[in-house]
């Protein structure tokens, strides 16, 4: 079993030629694009866990992953997502997979991540639109094919990963308690993320 996390694991993957697409993707240079994608996976992976933390999150995003991302290879989703081209149809729509992980709450989320990593708002929801599906996969490839796959593993997992990226801090972790953690309920919500954009939005409801 490796030490790293999830995100370690496949930022790993997406080295190379991957990143190069995505740069390209964004006009952005390989180096930032390398900074915003580090920053950008403990994100989306923490809010899975977030989410995960409730019975029902868990179920659906089990459910999800075993209904769309079984079975579907790394890199042809890469490609799909990167082409633009005629990718599988939900496997690979990332502003779809983008408003069930964060809901409402999804363009404070890319303002945060714009703003953290210079990206701007654009860019950094390219940049999650072209993450989302990958990080499904990954997670449906690396998890699905375990005996004990189930809803509480899977949250159990993901829960572990937020730790993580929040105790290894970095621009990622930082962000990651940023966006979910304003409010200590739990909750994902968009007092959460507003509160982090303006300073101003008092409750989290």
């Amino acid at each position: 079993m490796s030490n790293q996390s999830l995100a370690e694991e496949l930022f790993a993957q997406l080295q190379g030629a991957p990143l190069q697409q995505v740069s390209q993707q964004l006009g952005i240079g390989q180096m930032q694009a390398s900074n915003a994608v580090g920053a950008a996976l403990p994100l989306l992976l923490g809010a899975l866990g977030k989410n995960a933390a409730q019975p029902q999150g868990a179920e659906a995003l089990f459910g999800a992953l075993q209904k769309d991302h079984a079975g579907l290879d790394l890199g042809n989703v890469l490609g799909a997502v990167l082409s633009g081209g005629s990718a599988p149809g939900r496997q690979a729509d990332g502003a779809a997979i983008l408003g069930h992980i964060f809901g409402g709450a999804q363009p404070r989320a890319e303002a945060s991540l714009g703003q953290a990593t210079g990206l701007g708002s654009d860019k950094s929801a390219m940049l999650m639109k072209i993450l989302a599906p990958i990080v499904l996969s990954f997670l449906a490839q690396r998890f699905l094919g375990q005996g004990s796959a189930n809803p509480n593993a899977l949250s159990q997992i993901l829960g572990q990963e937020r730790q993580v990226a929040q105790q290894q801090g970095g621009l990622g972790g930082g962000l990651l308690g940023a966006v979910l953690d304003q409010d200590g309920d739990g909750q994902l919500g968009l007092g959460d993320i507003l509160k982090i954009g303006s300073g101003i939005f008092g409750g989290g409801r």
